[in-house]
């Protein structure tokens, strides 16, 4: 299964892909936010799409320095497709990267149910 990964920058996407490749999964970061090619993320064929959500603020503290407003609205518009097709959206600044991995393997590799059907 191929995992797609996009969100802005300093969203969380390469540390959340390095640590699904880490659990044997075939995940790939799509730079999506930096192109005007708006299903850029479809084109490597991912079975699955996660967008990784982050607040303005959450980014700017991420990068230590001053964050124009201006490219997180414009990467948060070039991400608009890929957010409205994503199979799971998770909110990278309000948890870790142990919760964040977590969700998404909830969505892509759930759990045998134990009841019959």
């Amino acid at each position: 299964m191929r995992i797609a990964v996009v969100g802005t920058c300093a969203s969380g996407k390469s540390t959340v892909v390095a640590a699904l490749r880490q659990r044997g999964f075939d995940a790939f970061v799509v730079s999506q936010e930096h192109s005007i090619v708006h299903d850029l993320w479809n084109h490597q064929n991912p079975d699955v799409l996660v967008y990784l959500d982050v607040e303005y603020q959450t980014v700017q503290a991420r990068r230590g320095t001053a964050w124009p407003r201006w490219i997180y609205d414009e990467q948060i518009e070039r991400l608009h497709d890929a957010r409205s097709r994503a199979n799971v959206i998770v909110d990278t600044g309000t948890l870790s990267l142990d919760e964040t991995v977590a969700r998404i393997i909830e969505v892509v590799d759930p759990p045998a149910s134990s009841e019959p059907r």
